[in-house]
């Protein structure tokens, strides 16, 4: 299928998540900025979304005040989440490129608009990887072994949304592998509260993607992409604050199998109150609510980080 024509500039499609003015426009060369936001550069919320599962499991994991090992682990999987997040994007970009030039939030993104090919992209593509593959090897063999592994969900989740209603939980899975990979790179071995981190990060991303998928619900519908949004439907509201409650739930009963002192429920009830607002507020027919309720989880994450190392420090 040949996309149709595409805006010139991504500041001209109509409501799309690709800001104008921003960094990108301001301060890079006119030849990277294609690339840049290919790799979503320009908004980094899931990388957030990405890094958080990381750093928790490895606070976690090093259950005590934060030194520097944990620093150096901190750095290590910030740089590795820009990293692979753009490989996962530029993945999802290139098998998606036909649906993305007929939905009103992506057609103008690099590869639909025309911007750049699928052979630049996969060029870009190898760059990153072997880029995450440097960052890889700086970890615990137990930690190299599962980032491999990750693999296979990074190439296989952009099918999901053809196959399944449920391709948000294919995304859980795969933004949330940092909780495994974290604890291993601590203890050389996947725990318990490790487990249990990856559970409720797995329904933490149901219900922010599932209200990120109801701005594309109408595009979707015409031409055929399933999501969790169109699955629920006007449940959707219930559904997510029992993915929400789920994920609470289990982040609390890791924080316990890790050895978290007895007020950590405490320490977590703020996270917990930011995923009530979310679900209690949001318009799901208002595209830009979508958007800032899905972008608000990065103080979701930050609440969480902040509750485990008040607990290690303890």
């Amino acid at each position: 299928m040949t996309p149709p024509t595409a805006p010139t500039s991504p500041r001209q499609a109509g409501h799309t998540d690709i800001a104008s003015g921003d960094w990108i426009d301001r301060h890079a060369p006119a030849r990277l900025r294609p690339y840049l936001r290919l790799a979503r550069l320009d908004r980094p919320i899931g990388t957030w979304l990405l890094l958080f599962p990381c750093w928790w499991s490895a606070a976690l994991a090093a259950g005590g005040p934060p030194g520097a090992e944990l620093a150096r682990l901190f750095v290590l999987f910030a740089i590795g989440a820009v990293v692979m997040r753009g490989a996962g994007c530029v993945v999802n970009d290139i098998l998606d490129r036909d649906f993305d030039a007929r939905v009103e939030r992506t057609r103008g993104r690099p590869i639909p608009s025309g911007q750049v090919s699928v052979r630049q992209a996969l060029a870009f593509l190898a760059l990153l990887l072997l880029a995450g593959l440097l960052v890889l090897v700086q970890l615990d063999p137990a930690a190299v072994a599962l980032g491999v592994l990750s693999l296979l969900l990074v190439a296989t989740y952009p099918l999901m949304k053809r196959i399944t209603w449920w391709p948000q939980a294919f995304l859980g899975l795969t933004f949330n592998w940092g909780a495994l990979l974290g604890w291993a790179a601590v203890r050389g071995e996947v725990g318990l509260p490790a487990l249990l981190l990856y559970a409720g990060g797995l329904f933490w991303t149901l219900g922010y993607d599932t209200i990120y998928a109801h701005q594309d619900k109408e595009d979707d519908a015409r031409i055929g992409v399933k999501s969790t949004a169109l699955r629920l439907g006007e449940r959707s509201g219930t559904w997510v604050a029992a993915f929400y409650a789920a994920a609470f739930a289990l982040f609390l009963l890791a924080g316990l199998a890790a050895g978290l002192p007895g007020w950590w429920p405490a320490a977590l009830l703020p996270a917990g109150l930011h995923l009530a607002w979310q679900s209690r507020d949001w318009r799901p027919d208002d595209p830009a609510d979508c958007l800032a309720k899905f972008r608000s989880n990065r103080w979701f994450g930050w609440l969480v980080l902040a509750a485990i190392l008040a607990g290690g420090l303890a």
